[in-house]
C-alpha cells in the first residue's frame, strides 16, 4: 500500500536512497577486489557465484542469460573461467552435440572456503532480526534483483539513447 508523503518519510527515502547508493558502490569495490585477489575478472566472480546458484551444467547460452553477456562474451568468460580451473566443459549426454557448461566441485570447494575466511557466516550481521525482519529483508532482495533485471533490459533495448 503506497505511504503517505511527509517530511519524516521524505527524509528517511532521502537516507534509504543515500546508503543503498553506498552499498551498491561498497559491493562493486568488494567485488573488484575479490576478482583482483583471485585474478579473476569482476564478472568471472559473478559468473561463478551465479554458476553455484544453478543445479545441473549449463549451456554458454545459460551462461550468456545470467551474465547479461552475448553468446561470444560468455564464450570468453567460459574460456578464462576454464584456464584458471573453475569449470570445464562437457558433451551433453543426451545431445552429444551440445557443449555444457560444469563447475569443477573442488575449485568450487576452495572458492567457497575464500568466501567463508573472508565473510564468515554472515550470520551474525543478521542476529538482531526477527525472523519477519529478515522475511522482509529477502522479499527487498528478491524484489531488487527483479527491478534491476528489467532496468538492465531498458539500457540495452537503447530505451536511454
Amino acid at each position: 500500500m503506497p505511504q503517505q508523503n511527509t517530511a519524516r518519510r521524505d527524509a528517511l527515502m532521502a537516507e534509504l536512497h543515500g546508503e543503498a547508493r553506498r552499498s551498491m558502490a561498497a559491493y562493486a569495490l568488494f567485488n573488484q577486489a575479490v576478482a583482483d585477489r583471485l585474478r579473476l575478472h569482476p564478472t568471472d566472480v559473478q559468473c561463478l557465484n551465479l554458476l553455484s546458484l544453478e543445479q545441473e551444467p549449463v549451456t554458454i547460452g545459460r551462461v550468456a542469460e545470467l551474465t547479461g553477456l552475448t553468446t561470444g562474451s560468455a564464450t570468453r568468460l567460459v574460456d578464462r573461467l576454464e584456464r584458471a580451473g573453475y569449470v570445464r566443459r562437457e558433451r551433453d549426454a543426451e545431445d552429444r552435440r551440445r557443449v555444457m557448461v560444469a563447475a569443477v566441485p573442488e575449485r568450487m570447494a576452495e572458492l567457497g572456503a575464500f568466501w567463508r575466511r573472508l565473510n564468515g557466516t554472515w550470520g551474525d550481521l543478521f542476529d538482531d532480526y526477527s525472523d519477519a525482519e529478515l522475511a522482509l529483508l529477502t522479499t527487498h532482495m528478491r524484489r531488487t534483483v527483479e527491478r534491476s533485471a528489467r532496468q538492465i533490459e531498458r539500457l540495452r533495448s537503447g530505451e536511454f539513447d
